[in-house]
């Protein structure tokens, strides 16, 4: 603590617990000097710091130890005269690092983003050109003979209805000069203003008007109304089947939460679902000027840092974004929509490794708010939490127009000919479906949850597999870039010719993805609009915005994508949903495989049959008999929880335990192994006897990126023990620099 004594101590009776910015999460206590009394818990500081200034964020405001009460440095300056963030976002990080055993700094992050934490993106400012006179004839002659620039800008200024233009408007930068020569002369005034950076584009809304509910609709939200009226924390589950027209309410709901003067946060699964969501929520609320931001990773910096102070600053009340807007600084939180709350996407799946639906449970319950959890196929947790009464459940069993569910078609692909035209990828009765939707003029949306051409390069003759170098996986082919990818690490490696080992010429494609299954449709339907839609297509900045933009406005026939078409969008014109093959995510040792099969399947097929017209489904599958499958086919979200509860029960699986992955991995392959098992004789010793841990294993994936990765889980019935236990050990463990230790509470990934 020596470097923390000033020259010149200042006495401190209270002291401010800063959390230093970095990776460290470093804490240190500093004096608060006089004439900065405003500084609180939440409060953004510069401080000093080894003979340099450092910025960090007030965690608490307490009596430093004695021994150096009176020898403390000061803060050097207060950032903000309001604190950064507010005490229930700071009680919720503290809650959550224990929760899932990280430093409290990696949170903080979360809450404050890089562009407003390190004070670079300041707002960006624009010049405005405003009349101030205007000029006799004689003297705008004489201007037009000596400066015409300078008369050309005075004649725009006059001709403007409010006598005043944008800098750029009159020529830009080059128009700079002039314009301070007119200043000076008196004719014009030029001022600063801030300019909004809008993720949106600037783009223009047409306002819409509130839709006439149902009876079932009209339920739903008297009960999520009278919740926000009463400022009740108890959660709602609101369970509608696919079409239900759950976004109305949740757009009448945010409508008179606002009213009340309170805010609303919307979280949806992922970034591509945000767009649609935006557009609609300002459509909505096109009455209130800048109501409406969002906030996720894909925007600029300079995006982020006005979109998050307009929601800080209160302008913006309604804040919309994937699990990181979960963070959003929104005052006056009233009501938290989860949209899609059954989502995998929800869970980060790096350091901190939170839930995004959870902490909006905690939020909720912090700030006094009210939190929906909206899905056609709600996570077992939160059946499972309606069952025991912590969550109160609401229910649209009917589409919102009237129509019925697609009719779902199950076909067993073991029986498929096999046609050599299509490589068996489409059964017959698929490629007929869709040639009939082609001669209607009707949409079609192909499914297919594995992306580019082909799963693997395979020698027939020895059983050579190309394999990624650094992980333990085969490589994908890519047709676009012919190059083999491992969609692990992304590593990118040449096609061979032949064999490496055995030099043989008949090394072949296995498999198919939907690079593959894109050329395939192309050879099938010359005459067919098609778009596919994955994560090579997407890389571009609105390059999914302007695919979907497409496809709603019929420029496109057949949509093939992965599982990011699946959810969440709302296209009248499809009539057919095909499942390419149903199985991809059946066989992963993974507690949620069903559930996750089930939920992809209903809520695809839920894409059909949103119009006037009747909809149909055609699932693929080489596992007809499976039980999600079947559960998906009848649209029977009941039943399969139901059964699948059950089964989880008699297995001890989540949602009645929690379960945490531990995984230690180094580039050495026995200094993985060795550590994993000392941790496991430590854990094994230090935790309850209620608490089951599997002895260490390679994992799933026993390496990736070139590294060794070894693996235990570990069941409990409380997360909270686990999770001090565990951090307790892998700290007291110091395994070494060659070695990473990865605790993930609440897991979603077991590979």
């Amino acid at each position: 603590m020596q470097e923390l004594f000033a020259e010149n101590p200042v006495p401190a009776a209270l002291a401010a617990r800063v959390l230093l910015d970095g990776m460290n999460d470093m804490v240190l206590d500093y004096a608060i000097p006089a004439g900065m009394e405003g500084v609180q818990r939440g409060s953004r500081v510069e401080v000093p710091l080894r003979g340099r200034h450092t910025t960090g964020t007030v965690l608490a405001l307490a009596a430093p130890d004695e021994r150096w009460a009176n020898h403390l440095k000061p803060l050097r300056r207060l950032i903000s005269e309001e604190p950064t963030i507010s005490a229930s976002l700071l009680d919720m990080a503290e809650w959550a690092a224990r929760y899932y055993a990280v430093p409290v700094e990696q949170l903080i992050r979360c809450i404050v983003p890089e562009p407003v934490r390190q004070e670079r993106h300041n707002e960006k400012t624009c010049k405005i050109l405003v009349l101030q006179d205007w000029p006799d004839a004689d003297t705008l002659n004489k201007l037009n003979s000596r400066a015409p620039r300078q008369a050309a800008i005075l004649r725009y200024l006059h001709a403007s209805p409010d006598k005043k233009a944008l800098l750029s408007d009159v020529g830009g930068s080059p128009a700079l000069t002039p314009a301070r020569a007119l200043q000076k002369q008196g004719w014009l005034r030029i001022e600063e203003e801030a300019q909004h950076r809008d993720p949106a584009g600037n783009e223009q809304f047409a306002p819409s008007t509130p839709l006439e509910l149902n009876e079932e609709q009209q339920l739903a939200l008297q009960e999520i109304i009278q919740a926000v009226d009463e400022t009740a924390t108890r959660p709602l589950l609101l369970q509608g089947v696919t079409g239900s027209g759950k976004t109305e309410v949740y757009l009448q709901a945010a409508r008179h939460a606002l009213e009340c003067g309170k805010g609303v946060l919307i979280l949806v699964p992922e970034i591509s679902l945000t767009p649609q969501t935006m557009a609609r929520f300002k459509s909505r609320f096109a009455d209130i000027p800048g109501a409406v931001a969002i906030l996720h990773s894909a925007m600029s910096d300079g995006e982020r840092f006005d979109e998050w102070h307009a929601i800080h600053r209160g302008k913006a009340r309604i804040a919309i974004g994937p699990r990181s807007a979960l963070f959003a600084p929104i005052r006056h939180l009233g009501l938290i929509i989860v949209d899609e709350e059954h989502d995998a996407s929800y869970k980060q799946e790096t350091s901190p490794r939170y839930h995004g639906r959870d902490l909006a449970v905690l939020r909720a319950h912090l700030e006094g708010a009210t939190v929906v959890l909206g899905s056609a196929t709600p996570s077992l947790e939160s059946l499972h939490n309606v069952r025991l009464g912590k969550y109160k459940l609401l229910r649209m069993d009917k589409r919102a127009d009237g129509q019925r569910l697609p009719l779902t078609r199950v076909l067993d692909m073991r029986t498929e000919p096999k046609d050599k035209r299509y490589l068996g990828i489409l059964s017959e009765r698929l490629r007929m479906a869709i040639e009939e939707r082609l001669g209607k003029g009707e949409q079609t949306i192909l499914l297919l949850n594995r992306r580019g051409f082909a799963r693997a390069l395979q020698c027939p003759d020895c059983g050579y597999s190309a394999q990624c170098e650094h992980c333990a996986l085969p490589m994908t082919y890519h047709a676009t870039e012919n190059r083999l990818v491992c969609h692990i690490c992304g590593f990118r490696a040449v096609v061979p010719g032949c064999c490496p080992e055995c030099r043989s010429k008949g090394i072949l494609l296995e498999g198919y993805g939907t690079q593959k299954v894109e050329a395939v449709l192309r050879r099938c339907f010359p005459q067919a609009r098609l778009h596919r839609v994955d994560a090579d297509v997407t890389i571009r900045k609105n390059a999914l915005r302007d695919i979907l933009d497409d496809f709603r406005a019929h420029r496109t026939d057949i949509l093939l994508g992965t599982q990011m078409i699946s959810k969440g969008l709302d296209f009248p014109g499809v009539t057919l949903v095909g499942v390419l093959n149903a199985d991809l995510g059946l066989n992963i040792p993974d507690p949620r495989a069903a559930e996750r099969t089930f939920q992809l399947l209903t809520q695809v097929a839920g894409r059909a049959g949103r119009g006037d017209l009747d909809g149909e489904v055609i699932i693929q599958t080489y596992s007809p008999q499976a039980d999600c499958i079947q559960y998906a086919r009848r649209h029977d979200t009941d039943g399969f929880a139901e059964t699948e509860l059950a089964l989880r029960q008699q297995m001890n699986f989540p949602p009645f335990c929690h379960m945490a992955v531990l995984t230690v991995r180094s580039p050495q392959e026995e200094l993985a192994r060795l550590a994993a098992e000392t941790l496991y004789s430590r854990l094994l010793a230090a935790l309850p006897p209620n608490i089951q841990i599997s002895t260490p294993l390679p994992a799933p994936l026993p390496k990736a990126h070139g590294q060794f990765r070894y693996q235990c889980t570990l069941k409990s019935p409380t997360a909270r023990t686990m999770a001090d236990v565990c951090a307790r050990e892998i700290k007291a463990l110091a395994a070494g620099d060659d070695v990473t230790i990865v605790l993930d509470i609440d897991a979603y990934s077991f590979v």
